[in-house]
């Protein structure tokens, strides 16, 4: 029953699906943080789904549409999609990535690092927080636009694994910011396993993209290292926020990148 219970409370910690949270969830998540990209594969999977059910939904609907005025029929099948698939990401993991991506502009640039963590924790949204997040996930939403339908199934999954894979590498090469819930969870999830992440991720995303596949689990890695470069400038370690950051701009530069291949 411990893989089941350890499944259901690694969904609970990374999504908003209603499993019934049991009090140990948080310490169970950092224990088994080697699991993330699984994690990260069956939300991917649930993402790669939604994106062929709005791509079939919108071929009918413009179609319809388009028999009564002249609308940009290519352009709005493929953007569409892309925003509506990238919207269901966001809801299932109850934009609490999102709000770290937020919090992570709100700081940048301010002058001391108290001001930038009081930023980060403050009710408030800066044009540079705005900024920063309208950004990110507009990269998300380009890589999708650019991706046909046949790629885009490998790629929204290979870019969940590869956001989750972004967050077992800040979590682990990272210190926390302050004692409290996140250095706990970031002392628990600081184990020697964790390299069985990189492991699966391999595992999940090779037989989607090959050894494309291969590629985006290094560039995760990578981004996860830049993410805990920047935590540690701007917040003087690693918080919930950077963890959150890390999974957004990991997979916003995996779906990027994934789309350039596709062009080239």
């Amino acid at each position: 029953m411990k893989p089941i219970k350890t499944f259901r409370d690694l969904l609970a910690f990374l999504t908003i699906i209603p499993l019934g949270k049991t009090d140990d969830f948080v310490v169970t998540s950092a224990e088994a943080l080697f699991l993330f990209p699984v994690i990260g594969g069956f939300i991917g999977l649930l993402g790669a789904g939604y994106f062929l059910g709005c791509s079939f939904l919108m071929s009918h609907i413009l179609t319809f549409v388009d028999s009564f005025i002249q609308i940009p029929f290519d352009f709005l099948l493929r953007f569409l999609p892309a925003v509506m698939t990238l919207a269901f990401l966001l809801v299932l993991t109850g934009l609490q990535h999102f709000d770290g991506l937020v919090d992570l502009g709100n700081a940048i640039g301010l002058g001391n690092l108290k001001e930038r963590r009081e930023a980060a924790h403050a009710w408030t949204v800066s044009h540079k927080g705005a900024f920063l997040a309208i950004f990110v996930e507009f990269l998300a939403v380009a890589g999708l636009f650019f991706a046909d339908a046949d790629f885009a199934v490998g790629a929204i999954i290979a870019a969940e694994v590869a956001a989750k894979l972004g967050m077992v590498t800040i979590v682990w090469l990272g210190k926390p910011t302050h004692t409290g819930l996140g250095s706990i969870f970031l002392g628990m999830a600081k184990r020697n396993r964790n390299i069985v992440a990189y492991f699966l991720a391999v595992l999940i995303v090779y037989p989607l993209l090959g050894l494309t596949g291969v590629w985006v689990v290094l560039l995760s890695v990578l981004v996860g290292a830049v993410m805990e470069r920047v935590a540690q400038s701007v917040f003087g370690g690693v918080s919930g926020d950077a963890i959150g950051a890390a999974n957004e701009t990991a997979r916003a530069v995996t779906l990027v990148v994934l789309a350039g291949v596709l062009m080239l």
